[in-house]
């Protein structure tokens, strides 16, 4: 799937809404690191570093996204594909 840089920051955004919805908290953090999810005090929290390019930001959220269980949750079809195909590309 090729996707423009710029439809990639909406992307982003509307899965960072979707994080939020199911109760995870993300963040965007300098470091030595790729980022990924964890459970931080029972809390959801998905990492991802500061610096990395949008389209690895938006890999990251949708692995994430994947772990924590996205396959009941309503969302846009467009969504659901980007979450899909970005995963596989890991």
């Amino acid at each position: 799937m090729k996707i423009k840089e710029k439809e990639l920051e909406t992307i982003l955004q509307d899965l960072k809404s979707l994080a939020t919805e199911m109760g995870a908290k993300v963040r965007f953090e300098r470091g030595d690191f790729k980022g990924g999810y964890c459970l931080v005090k029972e809390s959801k929290v998905v990492v991802i570093n500061k610096l990395a390019s949008t389209q690895r930001k938006v890999i990251i959220l949708s692995a994430a996204l994947k772990e924590i269980g996205v396959d009941e949750i309503y969302m846009p079809p467009r969504l659901r594909e980007v979450i899909e195909e970005m995963d596989e590309t890991k």
